[in-house]
Formats: C-alpha cells, sequence, structure tokens
C-alpha cells in the first residue's frame, strides 16, 4: 500500500524530463539541514549567534547587462527591448539550457518546490534546482512554503536552474557578453542562472517575470514596493528606490507589515505579496536604525557578503567585500505580519525619494497626472562618493522606481496604475526623506520623526481638510499645515537662506526631470506629459541665461 502512496511524489520527483542524469537530488531539505551542509562543505560559517553567512564570490550584485529574455513569437512585439531587456535567440537559449543541465548531472544538487503570489488566484508554483546548498536555503527564505502534504502532486509553472560554477566557454557565439548569464524564456517559463552565485539573481529573475505575466495575462499591476495595512483595514504601498526608506516607514508598530519589495494589485483592490521573505541591505546595519531587520538575523537568515570582527561578531560597518551586504529571512522572522500576506483596499501611495539637492517638499500631494509621471520617472538623488572630491549629489532615475526587472513598457505600468488610482480613489503622495535648508553639505537630512508624522497623519486622514499651495517650479501641492511637523518645514523655499539660489537650485532639477522624461514622452498620455515640472525647457535655457 506504501508504494502506492509514494507514487505521485515519484512522478513528480523526476529530473531526467529536464536533461538531468544521474544527479544525486536533495529535495525540500529544512533550512537546518541545508545550513549544516553549507559547512559541512565549508561554503559558509555561522555568525556568534549561530545565523549563516557565506560569500558570493565573483559578483556581490546583479549583472544587469548579462541579463536577458528570450525574443520569440510571445515576446517580440511585448517587450520593451534595449539596455535594460536584451534580447537572445531561443537556439541560444536551448544550447545554454542543455549546457547547465549537462553540468548539473551526476551532481548532488539541492531542489525547493515553492510557489509566488500569496493571493490564491495567482499562485505561481516554481520549482528552483541550485548547484549549491545555499541557494536553495535562499529559496526557502524568499519564495513562500508549502507544508510537506501539500507538495505530493506538485507541478511547477516556472523551472529555475540555477548552477554558479557553470561558465560559458565562447559566450559570443551563444549570444552572451561574458560567461555569466541570467536569462528568462516565457514560452518555455523557464530561468536560467549560471556563472554568479549572487542570489539576487533567483529572485529578481523571478519578479522580472511576473512583471510581465500579470499585467499582460491577469491585469495586475506589479510593483516593486513594500505595504503594510492598518487595524481598518486600509493598506498603504511605499514605492521608493535603494536608500529613500522604503523598508524603515513600511515596519510601523501601528500596522500589518504585508511585505517589503514586491507586490501584486488585482483588478478588485487586493494588494499581495509576491514573496515569503524579505532581501535587506545591511550596510551600516544598527539596533537602533533598522530593529526589525536586526532581530531577524537569527538562524534561518543568510547573510552575504559580510566582515567579521575578530569576536566572531558582524561587522556590519565593514563595506571591504561590498557596500551591497544583505541578509535574506523568511518573513515570519518580523513580528507584525499580515498573513496570508495580502490585504484590499489601497487608500494611500507614498513615492518615497531622498532628494540630495534639498529642493522637493518633504511631502506633497499629486494629481494622477503628476502620479504617473513621477512613478515613470523614478527619481532619487544619490549623494555622491568624496574621495574623488564630488560633492554635488546626482539625479538618479528608474522607471517605476524598478525599471531593471520592468520588461514592458513604464507607460503600460504607469497607465495602470493611474486608471487604478481612479478607481479605487487612493490618495498619491510624493515625501522627501532627503534634505531640507539646502542641498547635501549645506542643509541637514529631513529628521525621521518628521517623516513618520507625515505619514502617520496622513494615514490618520489629518490631511484630508487642511489647505494646500501649489510649487512654483514642480506644480506639486504641497500641505500648509501638518500634525508634530514645523510648519516652516513644509515649503521647501523657507527653508533656504537664500531664495533665488533655491530657484536656480529647484529649475535645475526640474531640467534633469525633462531630460529623463524625453525617452518616454512619445508613449505617454497628455495628461502624464502634464504632470511634469512647470518649467519647460525653453524657460529653462531663458531663466539660464
Amino acid at each position: 500500500m506504501e508504494t502506492l502512496l509514494k507514487q505521485p511524489i515519484m512522478k513528480t520527483r523526476d529530473l531526467t524530463k529536464y536533461g538531468i542524469e544521474g544527479a544525486t537530488a536533495q529535495w525540500n531539505l529544512s533550512p537546518e539541514e541545508l545550513q549544516t551542509i553549507t559547512i559541512e562543505k565549508g561554503m559558509g560559517r555561522e555568525t556568534a549567534n549561530g545565523t549563516l553567512a557565506i560569500n558570493t564570490g565573483k559578483f556581490t550584485g546583479r549583472s544587469p547587462q548579462d541579463r536577458f529574455i528570450v525574443k520569440d513569437d510571445y515576446t517580440k512585439d511585448k517587450v520593451w527591448w534595449g539596455k535594460t531587456n536584451k534580447a537572445i535567440s531561443p537556439e541560444n537559449f536551448d544550447f545554454l539550457q542543455k549546457e547547465i543541465t549537462d553540468y548539473l548531472s551526476g551532481k548532488e544538487i539541492y531542489v525547493r518546490d515553492a510557489y509566488v503570489c500569496a493571493d490564491p488566484e495567482y499562485k505561481t508554483n516554481v520549482r528552483t534546482v541550485t548547484e549549491y546548498p545555499w541557494s536553495n536555503m535562499f529559496t526557502y527564505n524568499m519564495f513562500l512554503r508549502y507544508n510537506e502534504s501539500e507538495l505530493e502532486n506538485f507541478e511547477e509553472d516556472w523551472l529555475v536552474l540555477c548552477a554558479p560554477g557553470y561558465e560559458a566557454k565562447d559566450p559570443k557565439s551563444c549570444g552572451l557578453r561574458q560567461g555569466n548569464f541570467s536569462i528568462l524564456n516565457f514560452s518555455k517559463k523557464v530561468a536560467l542562472v549560471g556563472g554568479s552565485a549572487y542570489t539576487g539573481e533567483i529572485k529578481k529573475g523571478i519578479f522580472s517575470s511576473l512583471n510581465f505575466i500579470l499585467p499582460v495575462e491577469e491585469n495586475v499591476l506589479p510593483m516593486h514596493c513594500s505595504a503594510n495595512v492598518g487595524e481598518d483595514g486600509d493598506t498603504a504601498i511605499f514605492f521608493g528606490l535603494s536608500g529613500t526608506g522604503k523598508t524603515t516607514l513600511s515596519a510601523d508598530p501601528n500596522r500589518k507589515l504585508i511585505g517589503d519589495d514586491e507586490h501584486g494589485w488585482t483588478a478588485n483592490n487586493n494588494i499581495f505579496n509576491f514573496e515569503g521573505g524579505c532581501y535587506a541591505k545591511v550596510i551600516d546595519l544598527t539596533e537602533e536604525k533598522e530593529p526589525d531587520i536586526y532581530r531577524a538575523i537569527k538562524p534561518g537568515a543568510i547573510l552575504e557578503n559580510v566582515v567579521f570582527k575578530d569576536n566572531g561578531e558582524v561587522d556590519y560597518m565593514d563595506s571591504t567585500i561590498t557596500q551591497n551586504t544583505r541578509v535574506s529571512y523568511p518573513i515570519y522572522h518580523i513580528d507584525n505580519i499580515q498573513q496570508p500576506s495580502y490585504a484590499e483596499n489601497p487608500k494611500n501611495i507614498f513615492f518615497l525619494t531622498c532628494d540630495a539637492f534639498g529642493v522637493l517638499p518633504p511631502v506633497s500631494k499629486l494629481t494622477p497626472g503628476q502620479a504617473a509621471y513621477h512613478f515613470i520617472s523614478g527619481y532619487t538623488a544619490k549623494v555622491a562618493g568624496t574621495e574623488a572630491g564630488i560633492t554635488e549629489p546626482v539625479p538618479s532615475f528608474s522607471a517605476c522606481f524598478g525599471e531593471p526587472f520592468m520588461p514592458l513598457h513604464p507607460t503600460v505600468y504607469a497607465e495602470m496604475l493611474s486608471k487604478k488610482m481612479q478607481e479605487a480613489g487612493v490618495n498619491v503622495w510624493l515625501v522627501n526623506t532627503g534634505w531640507s535648508g539646502g542641498p547635501y553639505g549645506v542643509g541637514s537630512r529631513i529628521k525621521l520623526k518628521y517623516t513618520r508624522a507625515m505619514i502617520t497623519a496622513i494615514l490618520n486622514g489629518e490631511l484630508d481638510n487642511v489647505d494646500f499651495e501649489q510649487h512654483p517650479i514642480f506644480g506639486l501641492f504641497m500641505p500648509k499645515y501638518c500634525p508634530n511637523v514645523p510648519s516652516e518645514m513644509l515649503d521647501p523655499m523657507n527653508t533656504w537662506l537664500q531664495k533665488g539660489a533655491y530657484i536656480s537650485k529647484a529649475i535645475q532639477l526640474a531640467h534633469s526631470f525633462h531630460l529623463n522624461f524625453e525617452k518616454f514622452a512619445s508613449e505617454a498620455s497628455e495628461q502624464i506629459i502634464e504632470g511634469g515640472p512647470l518649467i519647460d525647457e525653453h524657460h529653462h535655457l531663458n531663466d539660464h541665461v
């Protein structure tokens, strides 16, 4: 009798159908088992509190220039081809897939069956086959987990083959730039990762696939954002590039975290997490600054590319290996979470930007056109490294706050966002977590307690009935009053000593926005174009002269 029960599992656990022959496959091992194997193989070490720490080798971040999408009948007219989405032929993909399956044949390998998309309607099964035990543990942390009884008849919707030890021998002949690659094939539903052990390639590969499939096939808007939900069931969404405060501001003791990085917004107004974990930067981490992340680093988490002190503790300040030190952990390492990780009723969207020019208001309300414009722009400003003597901030734009992972044209996502905003009656806010009173080096960073006070006031409806005034250059609507925030801060021009210097800096930033937007303008509607800064190019040039 027992053998009959086992049969369905054996049938679904056949790797030869992928061309992997003679491998010793370890299926769905627990994180504890995978950590033990990693340590025994000399591929990692434990921190003072028993957390696994590994080194990803040559690649300590994604390699965006080596990311490809197979160009075939299904994708050729849909994908926004170019710098972000580079094409590879189906023939070259098939060749590389065979190379990887041949490479994995005969080895000890690790298989994980899991899913992404917490909303049951969009649940997508992912089978990941990895060369390294800790890559498999990463997928345990980052994808959504089935219990054992649910795995019996598992069949994947997507297959991920991850072989960090394989490098293409003659990259140019198979359409690659160099030996490593990350490739998505939407017709075969297979993702390949070769030559890089950076775990983020697995996460972002699946995220990119959802960013294509959900809008094209399901009318779901995929978002690179964090999200939380209040006691009254009102959901808030936080978009923002690295360093703008996305993780910090969505961690709110009075609200439950839905997820911190990747979500979908459905036609019937549900917001659901794609993932089952968090993948956070840990450079300069302290318990005081990021208590949730700091406390989540315990057995079950994986630290990447961190440096140890002599006593075996991690030195989070040390960026010798990389600035991009990371931790992955299952979402249940955070206390205050929404389970299962979806909610309805989005009420407020926050676009977080760290404006190091000190120009943008600390908080402003956006019209639908402005929301779409700022969403497509995805602005923040990087503070340049001072070692080369450069102290001027550098504007940085990433479409939809996640351009590297967006296979469709950014206006597709922006139009969806505008439509959903209007249907759901959502308010969209631009929140500047950067500088006030002058640019970096002159002004000061806006205090976190003020940013939190603004977000709390918005979530509590306390800005619903205040007066707003329009910014003369950006056209944004700035509240004249906000509880627990000094009123003079709310209009950034008030905080600069010289009004003329403020205006010329604001015009300079507006010009950067216009220049960046040129590449999208041909696909953008009139409403979106009008959502940009009020100063046009000619006006700018006249001011400059």
